[in-house]
C-alpha cells in the first residue's frame, strides 16, 4: 500500500494492486472498442530508489492532451513529475517517491490500434503501436495523424456527455490557440473521407461520409460557439470532391445567417444527389424554421423513401406530423421507426484499485456542499423505479416524441388516437372468436344441409332435428349480447368477460408489473374492483384501455354492426416496444399527477411541502421529460435548498437561465457548475456547457456586459479567473459578441 507521499498533489489517481495490471487490461480490451475508443490512459510507476522497496503503479484517464507526436505525450508525463507530493524534510524519516517511468496510451479510432509512448526518467522515449492482437508495430506519420484527430474528437464529444463518467478522469482543453484550431482543420480535411470508420451516434444505423463522429465533432466544436465560418470553409473544399457534403455546407451557411447562399447550395446539390436524406433534412429544417411545416413534410416523406432503414428519417417525419397536427399519422409513423440496440461509449474494463486518490484543494471547491452521503441522497422507491431515465439511444428519442404528443393533445386524446390506429387486444380477441365461430357454423351447415340430425341434449334426452330450424346467428349473437349474471360467473373465474374493460398487456418480464398494479389505486386511472390475484397480475395499464374501449358507443355491449365494420385492414398492430413506451409514459404521468396534486393540497393547507434533495432532482427531470418547464425549474430550485452534492440541478438551471437571457442568474449558476466540474477534474474551457451558455448570452448582450457583471459580484480571485477564462476563449477565437 502506498503512503501519502506517493500521491500527486492535484492529479487523480487509481493505485494498482498488481504492477502493470491497467496496461494489461487495456491490451486485452482493445478488440472490444467499437468506435472512438475510451479516453487516454496514463500509467505511472513510482519508486523511492531504495533496494528492497517495492515500486508502485498508478493510473488515471485523460483527454485533451496533444497526441500529434511522441514528444507532446512525453511532455505530459514529464509534467506529472512536478505534481508529486513533496512533504519530506531533512529531519523526516519518510522516503521521497519519484516518477521512474510512465506509459501514455492513446487509441487510434481510424486504424483500430493503440499507440503507446514509454517514458523512462531519466532515460529515453519509445513510441510504438499495439494492434488488436497485442503485437507491436512501428508508429508511422499517418498513424500519428489519425491518433491526433481521434484524441481531439474524444475530447470534444466526451467533454459534457452526462451519461459518460469515469473515476479519475481528467479533462483538459483540446484546442487553446488559433494555430491549434488550424491543425485540427487540416487533419480533418486529410481524413474526412475516412470519417465513417470511427462510427456514428447510436441513432444512426450506418455511418456515412456525412453522418459520423468526425462530422459530429466538427459541427459541435464550431456550432456551440456560433463560429460556422471555419467549418463552411472546410466543407467548401470537400464538397467539390463529394457532392453529398453539400448538406453540411448548407447547414454551416444557415448557422452563419447566410440563408440565401445556403438555399442556392441546396438547390444545386439536389441535382447531383437527389436521394441524400441528409440534404433533404437540411431543407426540411429550413422550411420548418420559416413556418412552413406542410412543405417540410413532403421533403421528410421523400427522406424516408430514400433511407427507410434509418431512425432519424422516421423521427423527422413524426415531428412534422406533430407540427401539422396530424396526430394519427404521427403515431403510425412513430410505430414504424426502426429501433437499434444501444451501444454506449467505449470504456475501459473496470479494475478494483488498491487505493483511490482524488485530491481537491482549490478554493473554488469551498462553495460546494460536502461530498458525503446524507438524508438528501435517498428517495421514495416509486421515484427511483421510474423506467424512463434508463432509456438510451433510439428508445429515448422515440419516448421524447411520445411525450411531445401527450403534451400537445393530452393523455385521454392520445389514448383515443391510439385505439383508432392500432388493434387493441380485446378487438383482436373478439375478431378471432367471431371468425372461429363462423368457421364452425359454416362447416356444420355445409355438412348437415337439409338433413335431419340426432341431437343429444345435456339432460340425456335424444331428439331428431334439422339445421334449418336452428338460428344460424345464435352463436354469434350469444357472444355479442350481454351475458346474464349467472352466465358470466364461470367466465370471471378464468379471465375477462366480453363486457370487461380490455387490457393492454405489456411483456411479462417487465420488472415493475406487480408494483404498478398495486400502486395504480392512487394514479390517474379509475380503479375497477379486482377480486382475483391472477387478474391483479395481468393489470399493467388500465387507463389507456378504458380510453380505447370508450371509442365504441357502448363498451360493455358492442353491437353486431360495430363488429362487422371492424377490420384489420384499416388498423395496424402496435409494436411491442411502443406498447412498452406507453407503459413508461403512463408511469411518468401517474407520478407527476400525484406530485402536482400533493403540491396543490399542501398550498391550500398552508403547509410546507418537503422532499429530499434527490426526490426534487428526480421530479425536476420528470418535469423536463413531460415538457412542464416551469414546474421543473421550481423543483430544481427546491433541490438547491438541500445539502445534496449534485451538479445536475445547477446545470439544468444554467441552461434555463441562459435561454431566458438572465445574465445574473446564469453567472451564479455557472459558478456552481464550474466548481463541480473542477471537483471532477474537468479543467477545460471549451466545449463545455458554461461556454455554450455564455456565448449564447454574448450574442445578445455582448461579452463586456458579462465581464462587468462578474466584476460587480466581488468574487474571489481563483473563481473570477476561472469564470473569466471562458470570455478569454471568446476573445482569442473571436466569438460573436467578444468586441462589444
Amino acid at each position: 500500500m502506498a503512503d501519502a507521499t506517493a500521491s500527486f498533489k492535484d492529479v487523480p489517481e487509481l493505485f494498482e494492486v498488481e504492477l502493470g495490471e491497467a496496461l494489461t487490461a487495456r491490451t486485452e480490451s482493445l478488440a472490444t472498442f467499437r468506435e472512438l475508443g475510451p479516453p487516454d490512459l496514463c500509467h505511472i510507476v513510482k519508486s523511492t530508489g531504495r533496494t528492497g522497496q517495492r515500486d508502485i503503479g498508478s493510473y488515471h484517464f485523460v483527454s485533451g492532451v496533444d497526441a500529434s507526436s511522441s514528444a507532446s505525450l512525453a511532455a505530459y508525463i514529464n509534467s506529472l513529475t512536478y505534481s508529486i507530493e513533496d512533504n519530506s524534510a531533512w529531519f523526516s524519516k519518510s522516503t521521497a517517491w519519484k516518477v521512474r517511468n510512465g506509459c501514455y496510451c492513446c487509441f487510434n479510432a481510424f486504424s483500430r490500434v493503440d499507440i503507446r509512448v514509454d517514458v523512462k526518467i531519466p532515460g529515453g522515449v519509445v513510441a510504438y503501436v499495439v494492434d488488436l492482437r497485442g503485437e507491436r508495430h512501428e508508429a508511422t506519420p499517418e498513424i500519428w495523424q489519425e491518433t491526433y484527430l481521434s484524441a481531439l474528437l474524444r475530447a470534444i464529444l466526451y467533454s459534457d456527455d452526462p451519461t459518460y463518467w469515469l473515476e479519475a478522469y481528467r479533462k483538459l482543453d483540446p484546442i487553446t490557440t488559433t494555430e491549434g484550431e488550424l491543425r485540427f482543420l487540416q487533419a480533418a480535411e486529410a481524413l474526412f473521407m475516412k470519417g465513417w470508420q470511427v462510427g456514428s451516434d447510436p441513432e444512426i444505423q450506418v455511418a456515412t461520409v456525412v453522418s459520423n463522429h468526425l462530422t459530429a465533432g466538427i459541427m459541435k466544436y464550431f456550432g456551440d460557439s456560433g463560429r460556422c465560418q471555419p467549418a463552411a470553409n472546410l466543407f467548401e473544399k470537400l464538397a467539390a470532391r463529394e457532392p453529398e457534403i453539400a448538406s453540411l455546407l448548407a447547414r454551416s451557411y444557415i448557422g452563419m445567417n447566410e440563408e440565401v447562399k445556403a438555399v442556392q447550395i441546396m438547390s444545386a446539390a439536389m441535382k447531383h444527389t437527389p436521394h441524400s436524406y441528409t440534404l433533404l433534412h437540411v431543407q426540411s429544417d429550413f422550411l420548418r424554421s420559416k413556418g412552413r411545416p406542410d412543405w417540410a413534410l413532403k421533403l421528410a416523406r421523400e427522406a424516408v423513401n430514400c433511407a427507410p432503414s434509418e431512425f432519424v428519417t422516421w423521427e423527422k417525419l413524426t415531428e412534422l406530423y406533430i407540427d401539422t397536427k396530424d396526430y394519427e399519422s404521427a403515431l403510425l409513423t412513430l410505430n414504424s421507426c426502426p429501433m437499434f440496440t444501444f451501444n454506449g461509449r467505449d470504456a475501459h474494463r473496470a479494475l478494483v484499485p488498491a487505493k483511490v486518490h482524488l485530491p481537491f484543494q482549490r478554493q473554488i471547491g469551498d462553495i460546494l456542499p460536502e461530498k458525503t452521503k446524507n438524508d438528501d441522497d435517498v428517495a421514495d422507491p416509486a421515484l427511483l423505479r421510474l423506467p424512463a431515465p434508463g432509456l438510451r439511444g433510439t428508445w429515448a428519442r422515440a419516448y421524447s416524441l411520445l411525450t411531445r404528443l401527450v403534451s400537445d393533445i393530452g393523455w385521454d386524446e392520445l389514448l383515443k388516437t391510439r385505439s383508432v390506429v392500432f388493434v387493441m387486444e380485446e378487438e383482436y380477441r373478439m375478431q378471432k372468436a367471431q371468425a372461429d365461430i363462423q368457421k364452425v357454423v359454416t362447416s356444420n351447415g355445409a355438412r348437415n344441409v337439409n338433413d335431419n340430425v340426432t341431437v343429444i341434449h345435456e339432460d340425456g334426452s335424444v331428439t331428431m332435428g334439422s339445421t334449418t330450424l336452428a338460428d344460424d346467428d345464435a352463436s354469434t349473437r350469444g357472444i355479442s349480447s350481454p351475458l346474464s349474471e349467472s352466465e358470466s360467473k364461470p367466465e370471471n373465474d378464468f379471465g375477462l368477460s366480453a363486457s370487461a374493460i380490455p387490457i393492454i398487456r405489456v411483456s411479462s418480464e417487465y420488472d415493475t408489473e406487480r408494483e404498478i398494479a398495486e400502486s395504480t389505486r392512487n394514479g390517474i386511472a379509475e380503479q375497477d374492483q379486482v377480486t382475483e390475484s391472477a387478474n391483479m397480475q395481468s393489470l399493467t395499464l388500465e387507463k389507456p384501455v378504458q380510453a380505447a374501449a370508450g371509442a365504441e358507443p357502448e363498451p360493455s355491449q358492442p353491437s353486431n354492426s360495430n363488429q362487422e365494420a371492424f377490420s384489420f385492414t384499416n388498423k395496424r398492430l402496435c409494436e411491442r416496444w411502443l406498447d412498452n413506451l406507453f407503459m413508461v409514459l403512463y408511469e411518468d404521468l401517474r407520478v407527476w399527477t400525484i406530485f402536482r396534486a400533493e403540491v396543490a393540497h399542501f398550498k391550500t393547507q398552508h403547509v410546507a411541502y418537503r422532499k429530499t434533495g434527490l426526490e426534487w432532482e428526480i421530479l425536476g427531470d420528470l418535469g423536463i421529460r413531460l415538457h412542464h418547464k416551469e414546474e421543473a425549474k421550481e423543483a430544481y430550485q427546491r433541490c438547491l435548498d438541500t445539502s445534496r452534492y449534485s451538479q445536475k440541478p445547477w446545470a439544468k438551471l444554467l441552461e434555463m437561465y441562459a435561454e431566458e437571457g438572465d445574465i445574473t442568474r446564469t453567472i451564479q449558476a455557472a459558478i456552481r457548475v464550474a466548481a463541480y466540474q473542477y471537483a471532477d477534474y474537468t479543467e477545460m474551457t471549451y466545449p463545455t456547457l458554461i461556454a455554450r451558455c455564455f456565448f449564447k448570452l454574448g450574442q445578445i448582450h455582448g461579452h463586456a456586459k458579462i465581464s462587468f457583471t462578474l466584476l460587480s459580484m466581488g468574487l474571489p480571485d481563483p473563481i473570477l479567473k476561472i469564470m473569466d477564462s471562458y470570455l478569454q476563449y471568446g476573445k482569442t477565437f473571436k466569438v460573436e459578441g467578444y468586441d462589444f
